[in-house]
């Protein structure tokens, strides 16, 4: 084994960095759109015509799911796209001359997924805040900023490992997308970031429980209402879970997939 240092995995950090910044308007540009139409339609338009249950306006309650899922869907397509380019682009038989390890690999991925997923989520907060004030003459406070960062970090490192196994596991671009459309989506749009889980009657209640992704949403509503639809405590467990078990998977499939020296 060749001794490690940190200069390949800074490297890769920057280039991961710069991978997605060359794409700005896919990156950044879309998610804006896509995340001032939702706010528009849903919390502006339609906002004032759904009650909920425990006194919050919808609008308070879509911004965090709003959030959520732009962090959890960039994160995931950051390491995805990157990992199943590189298998065909060939950069990934580069890395097996270079000093540097499947953790190291694995965490300059994920941490630039990060980056790109938690600076779309910001947007997505600002945007949220300002039509919060245009409708209601005040700001969206955050209850629990501490519990926020939490499940933003936790929540979207572990869908950039998901990312990472996917890419792994899907052979052309039409596999990722099938995953991505008919598995992502649905989790993320069932995970509670439209509705309460309280408004399901009590069958699909059941159902929606067993997704993991209704306790990470739900522990950022915590962060930012200091309400949930679940018990934080368990929301904190299940995200970690997930994070630990999705981390153990993509090393495993890095080493399957292209680097058997480790």
């Amino acid at each position: 084994m060749r001794e490690l240092t940190w200069t390949p995995f800074l490297a890769l950090f920057r280039r991961e960095i710069s991978r997605f910044l060359k794409v700005i308007v896919q990156t950044v540009i879309t998610p804006f759109v896509n995340a001032t139409l939702y706010l528009m339609i849903f919390g502006v338009s339609l906002g004032e015509q759904i009650k909920l249950e425990n006194g919050l306006t919808y609008m308070a309650f879509l911004i965090p799911g709003l959030v959520m899922m732009a962090c959890l869907n960039n994160s995931f397509q950051n390491t995805s796209s990157s990992i199943i380019s590189s298998k065909f682009s060939g950069d990934l038989e580069d890395l097996k001359v270079a000093p540097i390890s499947a953790a190291q690999i694995i965490w300059a991925l994920n941490l630039a997924a990060l980056v790109r997923g938690l600076m779309v989520g910001s947007i997505n907060f600002l945007i949220g805040e300002l039509c919060y004030r245009y409708m209601y003459g005040e700001w969206l406070a955050i209850s629990h900023p501490l519990a926020l960062i939490f499940f933003l970090f936790v929540g979207s490192l572990a869908f950039a490992n998901l990312g990472i196994m996917v890419a792994f596991w899907a052979n052309t671009f039409d596999q990722l997308s099938a995953v991505t459309g008919f598995v992502l989506q649905p989790l993320l749009y069932l995970g509670g970031v439209f509705f309460s889980v309280h408004s399901l009657p009590a069958f699909w209640q059941t159902i929606s429980l067993w997704n993991p992704l209704l306790y990470i949403i739900n522990g950022v509503r915590f962060g930012i209402l200091g309400q949930s639809d679940v018990n934080p405590s368990i929301a904190l467990g299940v995200t970690l879970a997930s994070f630990v078990l999705l981390q153990i998977l993509a090393v495993r499939s890095l080493k399957r997939g292209s680097f058997q020296r480790w």
